[in-house]
Formats: C-alpha cells, sequence, structure tokens
C-alpha cells in the first residue's frame, strides 16, 4: 500500500486535542465514571459541557453551525475520548455518522448534531448490537456502553464501516495510554523487597514492551485518518491496520496493567477496571482481529495492493 510520506498531525490538531484532554481529565475521571455506573450511565451536564465546547460539530461544516475541521483533528479527539473513557455518545454521533452523512450528502440533520440536540444509533452489519439505540438492552463487558440489539437486516455500508474502524482505533489508542500511566503510577507505588516493583526488570521490559506498540501504533492511526480524508483508494487497507495495530496495543497494555497490579487489578476497586473493559469491547466493534486481517490478507495477497518498495512508496 502506498505511504503518506508525514502522518503526523500539525501543532495546532495537537493543540486541540491537548484542550480537551484537560477538559476531559478534569471532568470526567474515576469518580464520575463510578458515579455513572452507579446510575444511568449518562449525564445530561456532560454532554452539555462537550456540547460547549463545540465537539459535536467538530467536523460539520461552518454553513450548518460546526467548526469544519477534518478527520485527523477527530481522530486526535476520539483518543482524548478514550484517554478519559467517556461515556457520552460523541465519537458514535460527531466523527462518525456526521462524515458518514457527509459522504452521502446528507446534510438534514448536522445543524441539529452541531448544537448537541440530536445523536445518531449507527446499525451495521458487522456489529449485532446498536450503541445508543432504542429497545432492550443488552448486557456489555463495558459498563458504560448502552446497546441494543441491532435490526434484523442492516446493510454494511463500507465507508460507515471504515469510519466505524478508524475512530475505534483512535479511541484504543487513548485507552492504551490511559493504562500505561496507571500501570507506571502504580509500579512507582507499590513495594516489594524494599523498592518499588517498577524496579524490577521483568515490570520494565513489559511496560516498555507496551510503550513501543502504542507508539508504532500511533502514526498508523493517523495515516489512516489522512488517508480517508484525502479519499485515498487504499484508505480501506489503512484502516484496517490501524485497527489491528491499536488494538493489538491496547489488548497488550491492559493484560500487562492487570499484571502490574497484581491480584487487585481484575477487581472492581481499581479504576483500572473501566478502560480494561472499554478496550476488550472496542477491540471487538467495527470488525474484529479476524475481520480486519482478513481485509489486509485479501487485499494484499490477492493483488488489488500490491507489495513492495515500487508501490509502497510511490
Amino acid at each position: 500500500m502506498e505511504m503518506l510520506m508525514d502522518p503526523a498531525p500539525s501543532a495546532d490538531a495537537l493543540a486541540l486535542a491537548a484542550s480537551v484532554r484537560d477538559y476531559l481529565a478534569e471532568t470526567h475521571g474515576p469518580d464520575v465514571l463510578r458515579r455513572l455506573d452507579a446510575g444511568s450511565r449518562r449525564d445530561p451536564a456532560i454532554w452539555q459541557g462537550l456540547v460547549a465546547m463545540g465537539l459535536p460539530g467538530l467536523l460539520v461544516p461552518e454553513s450548518a453551525g460546526g467548526l469544519g475541521l477534518g478527520l485527523v483533528e477527530a481522530a486526535l479527539i476520539a483518543a482524548e475520548c478514550g484517554r478519559a473513557c467517556l461515556a457520552e455518545p460523541l465519537v458514535d454521533t460527531a466523527f462518525i455518522a456526521v462524515p458518514w452523512l457527509l459522504a452521502d450528502a446528507d446534510h438534514a440533520v448536522l445543524a441539529d448534531i452541531a448544537s448537541g440536540n440530536r445523536t445518531i444509533p449507527l446499525p451495521h452489519a458487522v456489529n449485532p448490537w446498536v450503541s445508543d439505540g432504542e429497545g432492550v438492552g443488552l448486557e456489555s463487558v463495558d459498563p458504560l456502553r448502552r446497546l441494543t440489539p441491532a435490526p434484523a437486516h442492516v446493510a454494511a455500508d463500507a465507508v460507515l464501516l471504515n469510519l466505524g474502524a478508524l475512530m475505534t482505533a483512535a479511541q484504543l489508542i487513548g485507552l492504551a495510554e490511559a493504562m500505561q500511566d496507571q500501570a507506571v503510577a502504580y509500579a512507582k507505588l507499590r513495594e516489594q523487597f524494599g523498592q518499588p516493583i517498577g524496579a524490577f526488570q521483568a515490570i520494565k521490559h513489559q511496560l516498555a514492551s507496551c510503550a513501543v506498540a502504542i507508539e508504532f501504533a500511533k502514526p498508523v492511526v493517523w495515516q489512516a485518518a489522512a488517508a480517508m480524508a484525502a479519499g485515498r483508494p487504499s484508505a480501506a487497507i489503512h484502516v484496517g491496520h490501524a485497527k489491528l495495530a491499536a488494538g493489538d496495543a491496547a489488548w497488550a497494555m491492559a493484560e500487562t496493567a492487570i499484571q502490574v497490579h497484581g491480584a487487585m487489578g481484575y477487581t472492581y476497586e481499581v479504576d483500572l477496571h473501566f478502560w480494561m473493559k472499554r478496550t476488550w469491547a472496542l477491540c471487538g466493534a467495527w470488525g474484529n482481529r479476524a475481520f480486519h486481517l482478513a481485509r489486509l490478507d485479501d487485499a494484499i495477497l490477492g493483488g488489488s495492493h500490491p507489495i513492495g518498495p515500487e508501490h509502497t512508496f510511490t
């Protein structure tokens, strides 16, 4: 597949994501997650705070009351939503539904989305559930997800699939980094044999391997966002690669964070479990590992995307 030579986000995009990170760190910490888990899983005040920042309208054109930004900015902010383990359906509506509607030239509800007055459930054939839809609820491994059964007959829209997989990969990046921070903090705090467990080589090596996987996955995700934004023919392949790289990194980080926390790593008393369960849920959303690996195999082994330097670096 051809490479985008500079997948690094711009300084402005990174600054915007940093401001969202700061806001969510102040308003959506572990205490909020526990309160939501014990209640209705949603809080109108949190949603209104996101609306006040203009996030539901991030990709909505300025003519419809939005900010008119692009998929790279959305992917960066989706990562921050993962870092905060955000419960509200911002990513599904603002970063998946909006570009999907724009691709279909359907602008009828964009103003309502930008104003925060409408969310869009997204049924797709690859998912047996709909997030924040209407109907009888389903149990999820993630206690903060609100799922309902998917309709009996749902189209397998390719654009929607790629947008869903892309933004899920971005969230997995943020989830992985949040679990990394929690594991490192605990490794510095917890002592055995008179020293922090982070001083032990086995812990260092596990955390370092996860850190490398996360850093390697980031440019893959940003590149996928740029490829979709540019309408490149290889965009679906970049998205599949992003979902695989981000999912593998986040899954490994979840396992390592549990091990670093020891026997208590699985328990409800440890905040880690919210991020761990969201990771497990999102790794299976919008196509699991086997699904996206098969897409890449079909493209590369099938010859539609030939490999080799003469193709990769065109």
